[in-house]
């Protein structure tokens, strides 16, 4: 049977690319967007021009009260599109970059960053985990920047470390239905996010190339084929783990 991926966050960047690569791989996929509905129509399209199903729904991830509403609307769109009611893998991959340093974190900045890395990570999973299907895959986004320190990323990289302990709770509470939780942990990307200050910004793109063992930052085809690869059978012994995808960043 078709595996079927929900992707937070998949209407650009590497939710974007995350996508397209299942796709590629077999899978079909429903992704979220938080308010650019076009963009997500387009990304729909070419993975339907693949010949695989896909939809896309509205959620914003920091908003906690909005998830029961999305779940009911991800079973009808599972009915009406698969005949299924559940997913098999779930990819926590929504988020937004808001970086400053702690003396001039506010406490606006600091709230929003856990409501969608960390409190809506929390309880999306919370409230999807009775609709992920036995033997399924849970993989959450951290970033290399829990391990290296670079000054402004403090409370990015804090809770994005809170989603590396949970992703290790999770992993050991739900094991017994088979369901592999792990962490993957891109370090600088050349996209969109965070206003596309590694991919715009000539001198921060330098400076994390300079910290990178292969010489470059990232791309978004380092990381989506790498998060399909992660969902499928062949990695289906790997779990409770935090795997970075960065190139050798900090090393």
């Amino acid at each position: 049977m078709t595996k079927i991926s929900l992707i937070t966050g998949a209407s650009r960047g590497l939710g974007r690319n995350m996508a397209l690569s299942i796709a590629r791989r077999g899978g079909d996929v429903v992704l979220t967007y938080h308010s650019n509905a076009k963009a997500a129509d387009a990304v729909v399209s070419e993975i339907r021009a693949m010949g695989r199903k896909a939809a896309a729904i509205q959620l914003d991830t920091g908003m906690v009260s909005a998830f029961p509403g999305f779940a009911e609307n991800l079973a009808t769109i599972l009915r009406d599109v698969w005949g299924r009611d559940t997913i098999d893998h779930l990819v926590n991959n929504a988020g937004h970059g808001d970086y400053a340093l702690i003396g001039e974190t506010t406490e606006a900045q600091f709230d929003r960053l856990v409501d969608v890395h960390f409190k809506g990570v929390y309880f999306l999973t919370q409230t999807l985990l009775p609709m992920i299907a036995d033997g399924g895959r849970i993989v959450n986004l951290s970033s290399g920047l829990t391990r290296v320190a670079y000054p402004g990323y403090a409370a990015y990289a804090a809770v994005k470390g809170a989603i590396e302990v949970v992703t290790r709770y999770l992993a050991k509470e739900i094991g017994s239905r088979g369901i592999a939780v792990n962490t993957v942990a891109p370090g600088a990307i050349e996209t969109d996010f965070g206003g596309g200050a590694v991919r715009d910004n000539p001198e921060l793109n330098e400076q994390f190339a300079a910290m990178t063992a292969l010489g470059r930052v990232g791309l978004p085809d380092d990381i989506g084929p790498m998060v399909a690869s992660l969902l499928s059978e062949d990695n289906r012994w790997v779990t409770a783990q935090r795997i970075e995808v960065s190139g050798g960043q900090g090393i």
